[in-house]
């Protein structure tokens, strides 16, 4: 039992980091050719939109999908009822933002987000008929065909973009190539999995669900404003050029720091669901996942705050200069989003999600007072204590670990910090020793090469075993 669950955890990291691993490429390929053919101002606006969507999405979804993984053994009638929920959901949604879209165009000064929005906001229709399919995969830990189902829709959307971007279509190629995504993963999803929805709708288990469910939904909502909230105040307070700088800065930071908690969140919620019984295990595979956590995230995030001068200016030009101070600072946080992703899914295993709820709810009012008493001083400034509020709020979450499973503060520290270390020393270093190079191409893959040389070789006089075992599993794989 304990080696099979072990294969199963090590498949689906594996597959998840393939998974996240392959969208992340495309994703700084398709980005790195949109930004240069778009402008700060179209991602501008299509950002001001996202907060819409997120809320929207997370309510047509009402956490549903986690509901439907806690629980043993769902049934074909479990995930109708969630099918139809969405689908009626989604209607509703979209008919009430249509109308509302001329006042989001007024909140923010553009009156060109008026139709941009009404075709955004479609996607809604599509999303909602992959809600049920995607708690099916996730439950069943299908991340083999979850990944070749993302790659492949990212590849297409990807093309569909550039090409209208080319064409000049500005914003409208993000917007195209956003709604071309969700509704190829929606649709797509119903080729690999084997349950079909029926026509007998009975919302008997969504009523069962709820008291569950519904905390989820609410936290996911506070999420969504946590990670949008920077967008919506800039969104108002300032030009689209300044929010899109601010977008394509999060937007890095995001592909960086997901790869990792989308690595482990392929995983971690059912796997620790499955041992919910043996709370001792369950320390040690909750340790484990920290560690393999921390050895990916400091050296791919603080590695991007190394580089971020030379690759923003390589890849998307100069005209997105304005993005590099802003990135270095999400990196510092982003660092640490992938172990909110690992409590997150502890608490949820542990049916908690009234914790889950309140602990998101807590850090999305700290920082809007924050974002409150700093907007005056600028956007890098109020950037710098949103990023710090983020750190410090891990504090909160491992307070609660350590009442679900007794995981003590120490043992969590010594998990984590000294890959921090490691990682921040390597990083130092590698910006110090190559400062003499002007060229900026030479300057960037020798950062690149130097980093990875340092951190690996790091790792091996110290006998990290966390670098072992991923050798091992990827030369067992060649086999």
């Amino acid at each position: 039992m304990a080696n099979n669950l072990k294969d199963k955890t090590a498949k689906g990291l594996f597959w998840g980091m393939l998974n996240n691993g392959t969208m992340q490429i495309l994703n700084i390929v398709i980005g790195i050719f949109l930004a240069r053919l778009l402008s700060p101002a179209d991602y501008g606006l299509v950002g001001m939109l996202a907060v819409f969507t997120a809320i929207a999405s997370a309510l047509q979804e009402s956490g549903f999908s986690a509901a439907l993984t806690n629980i043993e053994k769902p049934t074909d009638n479990d995930y109708n009822s969630v099918f139809w929920f969405s689908t009626i959901m989604s209607v509703l949604l979209y008919t009430i933002l249509f109308f509302c879209a001329p006042l989001i165009a007024a909140f923010f000064h553009q009156p060109e987000l008026i139709n941009l929005s009404r075709f955004v906001f479609l996607t809604l229709l599509f999303s909602a008929f992959g809600t049920a399919p995607t708690a099916y995969l996730f439950k069943n830990m299908m991340v083999k065909e979850t990944t070749i189902l993302r790659v492949s829709s990212l590849t297409v959307s990807g093309c569909v973009g550039i090409f209208l971007a080319v064409k000049g279509m500005v914003y409208w190629s993000l917007a195209w190539q956003q709604f071309t995504y969700i509704a190829m993963t929606s649709i797509w999803r119903f080729f690999i999995i084997k349950w079909r929805p029926s026509m007998h709708i009975d919302f008997a288990p969504i009523k069962r669900m709820f008291s569950f469910s519904y905390k989820i939904l609410i936290t996911t909502i506070v999420n969504q404003l946590s990670q949008n909230l920077l967008t919506l105040v800039f969104g108002r307070l300032f030009t689209a050029k300044n929010v899109g700088n601010f977008t394509q800065a999060f937007k890095w930071d995001t592909m960086a720091s997901s790869f990792v908690s989308g690595t482990v969140a392929q995983v971690a919620q059912p796997v620790l669901v499955e041992i919910n019984d043996d709370s001792e295990r369950q320390v040690n595979v909750f340790r484990k996942m920290l560690r393999f956590t921390a050895f990916l995230a400091f050296p791919a995030m603080f590695g991007l705050a190394l580089i971020a001068h030379e690759f923003i200016i390589i890849t998307i030009s100069e005209k997105w200069i304005d993005s590099i101070p802003l990135l270095r600072i999400l990196c510092i946080s982003g660092a640490f989003l992938p172990f909110y992703t690992m409590y997150q899914n502890l608490v949820i295993s542990k049916e908690r999600s009234d914790i889950y709820m309140w602990c998101t709810i807590g850090l999305i009012a700290v920082q809007f007072i924050l974002v409150l008493l700093t907007y005056s001083y600028g956007m890098v400034f109020m950037v710098t204590v949103y990023s710090a509020s983020v750190i410090l709020w891990l504090l909160v979450w491992q307070y609660y670990a350590k009442r679900l499973i007794g995981l003590k503060l120490l043992d969590a520290i010594k998990d984590i910090l000294p890959f921090a270390l490691i990682s921040a020393a390597i990083m130092i270093a590698c910006y110090y020793i190559t400062l003499p190079i002007a060229n900026l191409k030479l300057l960037l893959a020798t950062r690149i090469v130097m980093a990875a040389i340092m951190y690996v070789a790091v790792m091996k006089i110290l006998k990290v075993k966390m670098l072992d075992e991923c050798i091992n599993f990827i030369r067992k794989k060649k086999v």
